[in-house]
């Protein structure tokens, strides 16, 4: 059977132990305990010992990084496991790194540290020795190849095996091994969601390394370097670490951020890091923020004699060394001098950008996939749930649901101890995931103000055609989008809701963006508004930039009147004027609105600029009106289903008492006789709260007191 690869979990990291799923054992005819062998597609070959896990993915087999040294896999590559029965070894043969001479041990005992092992020829297995008395660490684990093993073939190692050191050296074994590095190692497996990118990133840095006379056989030169860029939190560092981990060449990391901080010169420190890699060719030199060091000269007005001019010499000199590349990660590449991002520097931009629904879903299972989940965690519908939320977001969503859980249980932090915890059961249910998500923000769209609203169909009242030509025009498109592909039907890009105020223009927008699984961006028209030449378009672009980069998104705008009235009439200095021609350009412009769709509303559609409501911008126009009779009786079905009502209430009655009243009326009739009844309750009047109904008085007083504007707020009648 074949198995993609995965790391193990840091707490069986060098035990020499591989996990499989329940499943996967059955169809392998062998119990946890059992041993298996693992063939890599190169010929690597390892025998270990496997133990089940429910959590494990179908598919899978979780191993330690020194198993798939021997295997000669990394992760994410495939391997063949097949079930073996293993003989007892009469003697095995090992050689140690180089560098550990068998003098400075003085427990040599091999076979002890190798007692139930399970190996065969070629082997690498984690051996813990002892070392010389007043040595600075008294144990050391090291690695150790199996060289020979009688009989020839896979064995496992017992008390009475005969086990002898090679006297020569193991090449190309690290001297040591760090405790429990596996958990801090990470691997392409740990980065969920980035497969295009990582496979993007590996043609293009690890074939002109590995394969270097491919690209003169075809006659073209390999790239020189490449710029990972994107919003924070999406994986661009865990990419440079990752490949450092899993790639055969040798890796230089610079964090820009940490240049400066001692006695040499950003550009001696880089220079410095370039050296190493030239001496350690074939190289991959991987610099994150890149922008520190490599700013727009012109723009900041450095002097040349930075970082940057050090990566221009640098890339240039590549040409004639093929066996470095440089690898670059910003989140501002417009921050980036120019000069670097031509051909023959920076040759491929690769974008790292927010992940979407089946991605946040592969992110999800990497970071829970060594969590005790309980069978109502749906990962699926948390991904639909997480719009605009990046690697970084999710890694915070799971730890919040990780701290709910240790609260729910009573665990105090100050009190609690190891018998504690090992006697309870634990387990992270959808209720925590659910209150994790209200304490997370997606930094993606935490620029712009975002909320995924809470609000459904059931909660509008009396707008039936108006909901339907809403579902048609905004839902539509982004839930089947198949449909509209097949009858080349381009989705509206725009929507105009105009009426008279409280008839529920924001309430159908935030439901739109709910029952559509769409991010909900909110902008209030005036906040745009800025008195500083270029901040107020600045501010539109940078709404729509957001939107584009977590499609799908409603981007409402309140109140656009605010913004987009007629041009040439202001008096501003021309602020809403060149706000209305950003707007334009962004609906209308050489860039595409993909899976973004626009809904403003407005009270006063007549003050509106003509240029925005022709079709392709705003296409459709939607009059929300003051609710009739019918529509009246669904808005008060709506505010008082959950409040307890006396039999003397009729919803028809009162709907025939409001005439004139909009939604926004309706709802603080029902919010004042609720007030009623509660004061009525705090006067004594009421002995016990669930004795509390709202009467047809309160509805009376109430309807009387919206009308004459007594409750701070002048009702519809009166305005």
């Amino acid at each position: 059977m074949r198995f993609t690869v995965t790391p193990l979990k840091e707490s069986d990291a060098g035990s020499g132990l591989s996990v499989l799923g329940r499943d996967a054992m059955d169809d392998l005819g062998i119990t946890s305990g059992d041993y298996v062998v693992v063939r890599g597609a190169d010929g690597g070959v390892a025998v270990t010992q496997v133990i089940a896990n429910d959590s494990v993915e179908e598919g899978t087999i979780r191993t330690d990084d020194l198993l798939r040294l021997t295997a000669d896999v990394d992760t994410g590559e495939e391997v063949s496991v097949e079930a073996v029965d293993l003989t007892s070894a009469d003697s095995v043969t090992v050689s140690l790194p180089e560098g550990i001479a068998t003098a400075d041990h003085l427990d040599l005992s091999l076979r002890e540290k190798l007692i139930s092992r399970a190996v065969l020829a070629d082997q690498i297995v984690p051996v813990t020795l002892e070392t010389r008395p007043g040595a600075e660490d008294p144990e050391q684990t090291v690695p150790v190849r199996i060289d020979a093993t009688e009989p020839t073939a896979a064995v496992v190692i017992r008390d009475w095996t005969r086990v002898s050191v090679a006297p020569t050296p193991a090449a190309g074994l690290p001297a040591t091994l760090d405790a429990g590095r596996t958990s801090t190692v990470i691997t392409f497996a740990d980065l969920g969601g980035l497969d295009s990118e990582l496979r993007r990133l590996r043609e293009t840095v690890e074939l002109p390394l590995l394969a270097p006379d491919l690209f003169s056989r075809l006659g073209a030169k390999p790239p020189n370097g490449v710029l990972l860029y994107g919003p924070p939190g999406t994986g661009k560092t865990l990419i440079g670490r990752a490949l450092a981990n899993e790639t055969t060449a040798h890796v230089e990391l610079i964090a820009a951020s940490s240049l400066h901080s001692g006695t040499q010169t950003a550009r001696e420190q880089v220079r410095e890091h370039l050296d190493t890699a030239v001496e350690n060719s074939p190289a991959i030199v991987f610099i994150d923020e890149v922008d520190r060091i490599a700013g727009d000269r012109q723009a900041s007005g450095r002097d040349s004699a930075s970082g940057g001019a050090t990566l221009h010499s640098l890339l240039d000199d590549i040409e004639s060394n093929t066996d470095v590349i440089v690898v670059g990660a910003t989140n501002r590449p417009d921050a980036i001098d120019p000069a670097l991002r031509r051909s023959g520097r920076f040759d491929r931009e690769i974008e790292i950008g927010v992940p979407d629904r089946d991605e946040r879903a592969a992110i999800l299972r990497v970071h829970t996939r060594e969590m005790p989940l309980a069978g109502d965690v749906d990962i699926a519908g948390l991904a639909e749930r997480t719009h605009g939320f990046v690697g970084a977001d999710i890694q915070h969503l799971t730890r919040e649901a990780i701290f709910h859980t240790l609260r729910r249980n009573g665990i105090d932090p100050q009190r609690a101890t190891t018998d504690d915890l090992d006697a309870l059961t634990l387990t992270v249910t959808a209720a925590d995931f659910d209150a994790a998500l209200r304490n997370t923000e997606p930094s993606a769209l935490r620029e712009v103000f975002v909320e995924v609203p809470d609000v459904t169909w059931d909660d509008v009242g009396g707008l039936a055609a108006t909901t339907d030509r809403l579902r048609e025009t905004i839902q539509w498109p982004l839930e089947y989008p198949e449909a509209f592909k097949r009858v080349s039907l381009q989705p509206a890009k725009g929507v105009l809701l105009y009426g008279p105020p409280g008839t529920g223009k924001t309430l159908l927008a935030k439901v739109v963006a709910n029952e559509a699984n769409s991010n909900f961006i909110s902008i209030k028209g005036p906040e745009l508004l800025n008195k500083y030449v270029g901040e107020s378009e600045k501010g539109v672009r940078e709404v729509f930039e957001k939107a584009r980069a977590n499609a799908p998104t409603v981007v409402f705008f309140d109140e656009i009147d605010a913004i987009a009235a007629e041009r040439g009439g202001s008096s501003d200095n021309g602020v809403s004027e060149r706000v209305v021609s950003q707007l334009l350009t962004e609906l209308d412009g050489l860039e595409e609105l993909e899976d973004v769709v626009v809904v403003a509303t407005t009270n006063r559609r007549d003050l509106l600029d003509e240029a925005l409501l022709r079709p392709g911008r705003f296409d459709q126009h939607i009059h929300v009106t003051a609710p009739d009779e019918p529509a009246r009786v669904k808005i008060f079905e709506v505010h008082t289903r959950d409040r307890p009502l006396a039999a003397d209430v009729d919803l028809d009655t009162l709907a025939e008492t409001t005439e004139g009243f909009v939604g926004a009326d309706i709802e603080a009739v029902c919010r004042e006789a609720a007030a009623t009844a509660v004061r009525e309750y705090v006067d004594g009047d009421v002995n016990e709260p669930a004795d509390l109904v709202l009467t047809a008085t309160h509805f009376e007083t109430a309807i009387e007191t919206v009308e004459n504007g007594t409750d701070g707020r002048p009702g519809e009648a009166t305005r």
